[in-house]
């Protein structure tokens, strides 16, 4: 039984969700299949012999080998380098062969069929060691794996983020309920997919992330209330009307954070790839689960515990009391950096640049079977393949074109295509119905294969890149435009993994710049109506870009480039960033920022609404809520890096980027660059435009004697006098639930 209910949902998740049917390079491939009957491989079976693969009993075992595998009733065609002696399925050191295989059934079913297969073949025959790989085989690892994954992070996010909200909010009760909470968000966030999964592709990776923000969104929510809630239930105010008060200033906070995490997530839903979509379906679902959840089963507990709340505190011993806010460590950590603005906004923007710099080199393209660990076998397989065969065998670009009619003038046609796409960078040879081409010249006439090349009114060509081309990196996509670039003498597709890499590159980018506005757009306009002010909300986006590309440049430097890739357990360096990871980190990351974001603004504003002046509201203003979002920061960090202890490698990269983004948002961000800068803008933080500037309501100030502000701390304010919540609000006494 699993805690967030995921069981019964990832079988019908496909581990796919890259690319469109409707793109060329889909499309290319579909006609191969369809019109040309060249279905791609979907499983590669290697046979290592003793010596030759040729040898007289190499031979006849292979043969068998081939025959058992086209007569088993899951295997839909063979092709056989016994049968055809196709030299590209050859070794270069002509001790192994190849043998292609295509599979029955669609996604969801090949990958069970592949690994029946490779239960049965994977063995020894005669004198050859069979081993097998294959896109299949990858996808059938990756699904089990995503699964184990998911158990994982419940098994560990759990019980660690219900010690994490013990030692914050002081008592067992307290800390069970956000847990609960979160729990029952991320069971229903599950359920939403499982019955997504019905009429539209879900990503299986969708189900990974979407459950772990669900739950660490749900608790982060709960912490809000939950302390706002202990902290107004005051000696003589009854439990309901602490609720309310609860309800009227976190629940407005929580309200406003919902809105904007739910226009981050649907800013994905403007690109039109499966993942992206499936992760803002869930995501939408998740943070409207988050507040309905909080606004509604969250109260009912509170009221029924009433001051029971506070019970049952195991860390009480190590506790001390804190009598006054001007005292407390976030409250002097401000004061501190509002005493040089200038000096602490200069070195953390160093400091964000400098993490930010790899991102400069970061190189685009699609995860391949390295998304796999290192010592997973089918991993191994295939490395082994890529290193010991030729490249046409795996990574092929095929051109077809389903419209080109064969006679003596098309002939001439497509001879000189052919030997014009043979002159383009990083090609190595040609195939087509005329021959083998390579450099324009021909290099072979056409033989016995050239019928495989033609088809219903139709033709397609091979072409093969030089030794070492990695079609799944930006070499990849750069061949891929300049074969298209090649004019033809009918229309022509470009399929394979560089031109789909090159389709989904050309899909984000049409689709990215108005992502981007939504998602300014949106949490501007929230963000003004939330502060009623123009100045703070601009201030956030731009600081929330800062840190996002700081993460990423870590991301890059770690994943990219190998550097410190050891500490993360058993992953090898890709050399690229995969296409769509830089979109769904920076919507799902620039969510999780605005949202604390939004409890720091909050409190400033409230503060600042109560008449404290700028300075005295963001001391303030960080002292109530500094542990509040470091905690729900630590707890959203302990979760995210159940992700990062997982052994697929986007979900490495989603759990490491979200938890650095969140981390630096929440330390350098947060704590030192906002208050610097709202220092160093002053009054001007508060301006809107007129019409608005006349519509606002102005609060009264309650002015109290400075001396309730130490001395050496009034340098910072900017009157005689210093403004608090309220005059008559009583100091408390009550132990303070963390150590500051």
């Amino acid at each position: 039984m699993t805690v967030w209910g995921s069981q019964g949902v990832t079988d019908r998740l496909t581990q796919g969700g890259w690319t469109l049917d409707t793109a060329e390079s889909s499309r290319a491939e579909a006609l191969l299949a369809t019109q040309f009957d060249v279905l791609g491989p979907q499983l590669v079976v290697r046979a290592d012999a003793p010596e030759s693969v040729d040898a007289p009993a190499a031979a006849a075992a292979g043969k068998q080998l081939c025959r058992r595998l086209a007569l088993d009733p899951q295997v839909d065609q063979v092709t056989c380098y016994w049968h055809i002696n196709d030299p590209e399925l050859r070794s270069r050191d002509g001790r192994s062969a190849a043998s292609l295989v295509h599979l029955r059934g669609n996604e969801r079913t090949v990958g069970k069929a592949a690994r029946d297969v490779e239960d049965r073949f994977s063995d020894r025959a005669g004198p050859l060691q069979v081993s097998m790989s294959g896109k299949a085989l990858v996808l059938s690892e990756t699904e089990r794996l995503s699964t184990q994954s998911l158990h994982r992070a419940e098994l560990m996010a759990v019980p660690l983020v219900l010690i994490i909200l013990l030692w914050v909010l002081g008592s067992l009760p307290a800390a069970l309920l956000p847990v609960a909470v979160g729990a029952f968000t991320a069971s229903a966030t599950a359920g939403f997919l499982r019955v997504l999964s019905e009429h539209v592709t879900v990503s299986a990776f969708a189900l990974n992330i979407t459950t772990v923000l669900g739950f660490g969104l749900a608790v982060d929510y709960c912490l809000l209330l939950v302390q706002r809630y202990r902290d107004e239930l005051t000696p003589g105010r009854r439990p309901g009307h602490a609720l309310r008060r609860t309800l009227h200033t976190a629940g407005r906070t929580v309200g406003y954070s919902a809105a904007a995490l739910t226009a981050c997530m649907s800013s994905m839903l403007l690109f039109p790839q499966p993942l992206l979509r499936s992760v803002a379906y869930g995501g939408i679902a998740v943070v409207c689960a988050s507040a309905v959840t909080t606004f509604t089963v969250l109260p009912a507990l509170l009221i029924v515990l009433g001051r029971q709340l506070d019970r049952f505190d195991v860390f009480a011993p190590f506790r001390r009391p804190l009598l006054d806010p001007a005292r407390g460590v976030w409250f002097r950590l401000a004061q501190r950096v509002m005493r040089r603005p200038a000096a602490v906004t200069g070195g953390v923007l160093i400091l964000l640049m400098l993490l930010a710099a790899p991102a400069v080199d970061v190189r685009l393209g699609m995860y391949d079977e390295r998304i796999l660990p290192a010592s997973a076998p089918v991993a191994q397989v295939t490395k082994g393949i890529r290193a010991d065969f030729d490249t046409g065998m795996m990574d092929r670009a095929n051109v077809v074109m389903p419209r080109f009619r064969a006679d003596h003038e098309t002939e001439t046609a497509l001879d000189a295509y052919a030997r014009r796409l043979s002159r383009v960078p990083q090609v190595q040879r040609v195939k087509a119905a005329t021959g083998t081409y390579r450099d324009g010249l021909l290099l072979a006439p056409p033989g016995r294969s050239a019928a495989q090349f033609t088809g219903r009114g139709g033709t397609w060509l091979s072409v093969v890149a030089e030794p070492g081309h990695n079609p799944s990196s930006p070499q990849g996509s750069i061949l891929a435009d300049n074969l298209r670039a090649v004019p033809a003498p009918a229309p022509a597709l470009v399929g394979g993994a560089g031109a789909a890499l090159a389709d989904v590159e050309r899909s984000l980018a049409a689709r990215l710049p108005w992502a981007l506005a939504l998602i300014c757009a949106a949490t501007l306009l929230l963000l003004t109506f939330f502060s009623r002010s123009l100045v703070l909300p601009l201030k956030a986006l731009l600081l929330n870009a800062l840190s996002l590309t700081a993460a990423s440049g870590i991301v890059v430097f770690v994943f990219q480039q190998g550097h410190l890739l050891f500490l993360l357990g058993d992953a090898s360096a890709t050399g690229v960033t995969d296409v769509i990871i830089p979109s769904l980190m920076f919507c799902l990351a620039f969510g999780l920022s605005m949202d604390y974001e939004v409890f720091l603004l909050a409190r400033i504003v409230e503060e600042h609404r109560r008449g404290s002046p700028t300075p005295l509201a963001v001391a303030l203003g960080l002292q109530h809520t500094g542990r509040l979002f470091t905690s729900a920061a630590l707890v959203f960090i302990t979760v995210a890096a159940s992700l990062a202890l997982s052994p697929l490698l986007p979900l490495k990269v989603f759990g490491v980027g979200l938890a650095l983004a969140v981390l630096l948002d929440c330390t350098v961000v947060r704590a030192l660059l906002v208050p610097a800068v709202v220092k160093l803008f002053g009054d001007a933080n508060w301006w809107v435009p007129a019409p608005s500037a006349r519509s606002r309501r102005q609060p009264a100030r309650h002015s109290v004697p400075t001396a309730l502000v130490p001395a050496k701390d009034l340098s910072v304010m900017s009157s005689d006098t210093v403004s608090v919540a309220t005059a008559a609000e009583p100091v408390r006494t009550r132990k303070d639930p963390a150590v500051e």
